[in-house]
């Protein structure tokens, strides 16, 4: 079966370069993008929000739409577009199961419109609806390159990944990349593991073929998500990868959490991976379907 990757737009413009760097990453698989469209009101928390009337938003809507078809065509893979109306992650759960999608796609903007902002807010529904990793692409950087440097920065606490997650360990394989393992610690005081543990975990994880090299990296600051800006300073890193899981410092996911705070300021774009689950679920993990 071919693969997909599933591309959250909301506008042709500002989908188009999300879209090229999702293209480019599946290039080895020769996956196919889904360009799926929410309906401006579909993601409205509250109808007043909806400034313009009914006829003009159609009009909106019919325009978008012809934009992302003629982005379709542009795209150097074969491209779907979708629209959807409703709750957004129900309407990504439907794509889902159309697609399967290997990964979640979406932009993430130095300045959001309000669109933008309330979809940001409902990344947990989707994740939770797609179970899926998910890829975010800011708006500057080069869309027509394979990483040539992926960092993966962990924290120390042993994880394992989820079976949607190590689907794309072949992908990974592709990309011709170099490797490195930051090691994220709080203070030098605080019960992390050593450091030849965190790099075995990610070893271990099944996410890289046994093989790669790994070059290892230890960052000490009072400030996780700075330690994380370091760390891509450091190793020249052109990709970020993080794990999701509910135990540690990843857990409340974009909520007073280091991934909210590494988002807000990365360059690069970022690959949230999810950890296979262990014992009760807390509510925002997302459950295999």
């Amino acid at each position: 079966m071919t693969p997909n990757i599933l591309v959250l737009a909301n506008s042709a413009d500002r989908a188009e370069h999300t879209a090229r760097y999702a293209a480019m990453l599946g290039a080895p698989l020769h996956a196919r993008l889904a360009l799926l469209h929410l309906d401006a009101s579909a993601v409205m928390l509250e109808p007043e929000l909806v400034a313009a009337g009914a006829e003009q938003s159609a009009r909106l809507e019919a325009e978008t739409m012809q934009g992302l078809r003629a982005l379709a065509g542009r795209l150097p893979a074969p491209t779907d577009v979708l629209e959807a109306v409703g709750p957004m992650a129900e309407a990504v759960a439907a794509a889902g199961r159309q697609y399967h999608p290997l990964l979640l796609a979406m932009g993430h903007h130095p300045t959001h419109s309000l669109l933008d902002q309330l979809l940001l807010t409902q990344v947990q529904p989707v994740l939770r609806a797609l179970s899926r990793p998910l890829l975010l692409v800011p708006a500057t950087g080069d869309a027509a390159r394979l990483p040539r440097r992926v960092l993966l920065a962990v924290d120390g606490e042993p994880f394992s990944l989820s079976a949607a997650a190590l689907a794309l360990a072949p992908l990974l394989a592709g990309w011709g990349a170099t490797y490195a393992v930051a090691h994220i610690l709080s203070g030098p005081g605080g019960a992390a593991r050593s450091s030849h543990l965190a790099l075995a975990d990610v070893r271990g994880s099944g996410l890289l073929p046994a093989d790669t090299p790994l070059q290892f990296y230890q960052e000490i600051h009072a400030s996780p998500a700075a330690g994380i800006r370091q760390a891509l300073a450091d190793t020249h890193a052109d990709l970020l990868v993080l794990v999701a899981r509910p135990r540690s410092f990843l857990g409340d996911m974009f909520h007073r959490s280091v991934t909210a705070a590494a988002l807000r300021h990365c360059p690069v774009p970022v690959l949230l991976l999810p950890a296979a689950a262990s014992g009760p679920l807390p509510a925002w993990v997302p459950k295999m379907h």
